[in-house]
Protein backbone atom coordinates (compact mmCIF):
# COMPACT_ATOMS: atom_id res chain seq x y z
CA UNK A 1 0.00 0.00 0.00
CA UNK A 2 1.70 3.45 -0.89
CA UNK A 3 1.71 6.14 1.67
CA UNK A 4 2.11 8.90 -0.97
CA UNK A 5 -0.51 10.33 -3.46
CA UNK A 6 -0.64 8.10 -6.77
CA UNK A 7 -2.15 8.35 -10.39
CA UNK A 8 -1.80 12.44 -10.29
CA UNK A 9 -2.43 13.18 -13.81
CA UNK A 10 0.49 14.92 -14.96
CA UNK A 11 -0.73 15.66 -18.79
CA UNK A 12 -2.22 14.44 -21.16
CA UNK A 13 -2.83 14.09 -25.26
CA UNK A 14 -5.13 13.55 -27.84
CA UNK A 15 -5.89 11.58 -30.99
CA UNK A 16 -8.54 12.15 -33.45
CA UNK A 17 -8.24 9.74 -36.18
CA UNK A 18 -5.10 9.01 -35.70
CA UNK A 19 -3.97 12.50 -36.20
CA UNK A 20 -2.31 13.74 -32.94
CA UNK A 21 -3.76 16.89 -31.19
CA UNK A 22 -1.31 17.35 -28.87
CA UNK A 23 -1.00 21.60 -28.33
CA UNK A 24 -4.20 21.81 -30.21
CA UNK A 25 -6.37 20.70 -27.61
CA UNK A 26 -7.22 22.51 -23.38
CA UNK A 27 -9.48 19.63 -22.16
CA UNK A 28 -11.17 16.24 -22.69
CA UNK A 29 -13.56 14.86 -20.74
CA UNK A 30 -13.53 10.84 -20.51
CA UNK A 31 -17.03 9.30 -19.96
CA UNK A 32 -16.74 6.00 -18.01
CA UNK A 33 -20.09 3.57 -18.30
CA UNK A 34 -22.49 3.73 -15.42
CA UNK A 35 -24.77 1.47 -14.57
CA UNK A 36 -28.49 1.98 -14.90
CA UNK A 37 -30.98 1.27 -12.52
CA UNK A 38 -34.68 1.06 -12.57
CA UNK A 39 -36.17 1.03 -9.16
CA UNK A 40 -39.33 -1.50 -8.17
CA UNK A 41 -41.21 -2.25 -5.58
CA UNK A 42 -43.75 -5.50 -6.14
CA UNK A 43 -46.11 -7.46 -3.78
CA UNK A 44 -45.01 -7.79 -0.31
CA UNK A 45 -42.15 -6.07 -0.61
CA UNK A 46 -42.00 -3.10 2.34
CA UNK A 47 -39.15 -0.85 0.06
CA UNK A 48 -38.05 -0.15 -3.33
CA UNK A 49 -35.28 -1.91 -5.04
CA UNK A 50 -33.17 -0.74 -7.53
CA UNK A 51 -32.47 -3.34 -10.44
CA UNK A 52 -30.00 -3.16 -12.30
CA UNK A 53 -31.14 -2.80 -16.51
CA UNK A 54 -27.84 -2.47 -18.29
CA UNK A 55 -25.14 0.61 -18.90
CA UNK A 56 -25.32 4.32 -19.95
CA UNK A 57 -22.76 5.64 -21.45
CA UNK A 58 -22.40 9.43 -22.06
CA UNK A 59 -20.16 10.53 -25.15
CA UNK A 60 -16.46 11.84 -24.91
CA UNK A 61 -15.91 15.61 -25.05
CA UNK A 62 -13.41 17.78 -26.01
CA UNK A 63 -12.21 21.17 -26.78
CA UNK A 64 -9.94 22.44 -28.99
CA UNK A 65 -7.91 25.74 -28.74
CA UNK A 66 -7.88 25.65 -33.08
CA UNK A 67 -10.37 25.79 -35.75
CA UNK A 68 -8.72 22.37 -37.35
CA UNK A 69 -10.16 21.25 -40.68
CA UNK A 70 -8.89 17.84 -39.73
CA UNK A 71 -11.03 16.95 -37.00
CA UNK A 72 -14.10 18.92 -39.35
CA UNK A 73 -13.97 16.61 -41.81
CA UNK A 74 -14.66 13.69 -39.07
CA UNK A 75 -18.42 14.84 -39.11
CA UNK A 76 -19.50 12.78 -41.56
CA UNK A 77 -23.26 11.64 -40.61
CA UNK A 78 -22.50 9.05 -42.83
CA UNK A 79 -24.63 6.12 -41.08
CA UNK A 80 -21.92 2.85 -40.44
CA UNK A 81 -19.42 5.48 -40.66
CA UNK A 82 -16.85 5.87 -37.11
CA UNK A 83 -13.50 6.87 -36.57
CA UNK A 84 -11.22 6.08 -33.76
CA UNK A 85 -10.35 8.64 -30.97
CA UNK A 86 -7.82 8.08 -28.36
CA UNK A 87 -6.93 10.13 -24.85
CA UNK A 88 -3.50 9.11 -23.21
CA UNK A 89 -2.39 10.16 -19.68
CA UNK A 90 0.63 10.24 -17.59
CA UNK A 91 -0.17 9.72 -14.12
CA UNK A 92 2.39 10.23 -11.60
CA UNK A 93 2.63 9.05 -7.97
CA UNK A 94 4.26 11.10 -5.85
CA UNK A 95 7.11 8.56 -5.03
CA UNK A 96 8.37 8.83 -8.75
CA UNK A 97 6.53 5.72 -10.51
CA UNK A 98 4.94 6.65 -13.98
CA UNK A 99 1.55 5.43 -15.03
CA UNK A 100 0.07 5.03 -18.66
CA UNK A 101 -3.31 5.73 -19.34
CA UNK A 102 -4.86 4.63 -22.37
CA UNK A 103 -8.51 5.71 -23.53
CA UNK A 104 -9.70 4.32 -26.89
CA UNK A 105 -13.12 5.21 -28.56
CA UNK A 106 -14.78 4.20 -32.01
CA UNK A 107 -17.23 6.50 -33.00
CA UNK A 108 -19.21 9.63 -34.53
CA UNK A 109 -18.04 13.29 -34.28
CA UNK A 110 -21.64 14.70 -33.89
CA UNK A 111 -21.63 18.33 -32.76
CA UNK A 112 -18.55 20.65 -33.45
CA UNK A 113 -19.38 23.84 -31.91
CA UNK A 114 -17.18 26.81 -33.08
CA UNK A 115 -18.61 28.98 -30.15
CA UNK A 116 -18.05 32.71 -30.45
CA UNK A 117 -14.98 34.70 -32.46
CA UNK A 118 -14.06 37.25 -31.03
CA UNK A 119 -10.95 39.45 -32.10
CA UNK A 120 -8.16 39.25 -29.44
CA UNK A 121 -9.28 36.40 -27.77
CA UNK A 122 -8.96 32.74 -28.38
CA UNK A 123 -11.79 31.18 -30.33
CA UNK A 124 -12.37 27.34 -28.72
CA UNK A 125 -13.89 24.40 -31.17
CA UNK A 126 -15.94 22.01 -28.65
CA UNK A 127 -16.47 18.46 -30.10
CA UNK A 128 -18.92 16.11 -29.25
CA UNK A 129 -18.68 12.43 -30.09
CA UNK A 130 -20.72 9.45 -29.82
CA UNK A 131 -19.26 6.32 -28.29
CA UNK A 132 -20.29 3.17 -29.87
CA UNK A 133 -16.66 1.25 -28.58
CA UNK A 134 -14.37 2.33 -25.28
CA UNK A 135 -11.73 0.74 -23.71
CA UNK A 136 -9.49 1.95 -20.94
CA UNK A 137 -6.31 0.79 -19.99
CA UNK A 138 -3.72 1.68 -16.92
CA UNK A 139 -0.37 0.40 -17.46
CA UNK A 140 -1.21 -1.97 -20.31
CA UNK A 141 -4.24 -3.77 -18.26
CA UNK A 142 -7.30 -3.29 -19.08
CA UNK A 143 -9.68 -1.86 -16.92
CA UNK A 144 -13.08 -1.88 -18.42
CA UNK A 145 -14.09 -2.52 -22.49
CA UNK A 146 -17.55 -1.49 -23.43
CA UNK A 147 -19.88 -2.01 -26.52
CA UNK A 148 -23.28 -1.90 -27.57
CA UNK A 149 -23.20 -6.00 -26.27
CA UNK A 150 -20.96 -6.77 -23.71
CA UNK A 151 -18.97 -4.90 -21.00
CA UNK A 152 -15.94 -6.65 -19.59
CA UNK A 153 -14.28 -5.09 -15.85
CA UNK A 154 -10.76 -6.31 -15.99
CA UNK A 155 -11.03 -8.70 -18.67
CA UNK A 156 -14.03 -10.41 -17.54
CA UNK A 157 -17.66 -10.13 -19.09
CA UNK A 158 -20.08 -8.91 -16.95
CA UNK A 159 -22.85 -9.60 -19.20
CA UNK A 160 -21.70 -13.18 -20.65
CA UNK A 161 -24.08 -15.42 -18.88
CA UNK A 162 -27.47 -13.40 -19.94
CA UNK A 163 -25.73 -13.88 -23.48
CA UNK A 164 -25.12 -17.12 -23.01
CA UNK A 165 -28.99 -17.28 -21.96
CA UNK A 166 -29.79 -16.01 -25.44
CA UNK A 167 -27.83 -18.39 -26.91
CA UNK A 168 -26.05 -15.51 -28.37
Amino acid sequence: MKSTPAYILRNCALWANEDVKVGQFSEVSIALPKEKNEGFRNGGMIKERKASMGYEHDDLEFTMTAFDPATLKLMTGKPGTEHVFMVTGAHVDEDGVTHSAVYYVRGRLVAPDAGNWKPGDKAEMKCTVVQNYAKLEIDGAEIFEIDDFDFSVGGVSQTGDIRSALML
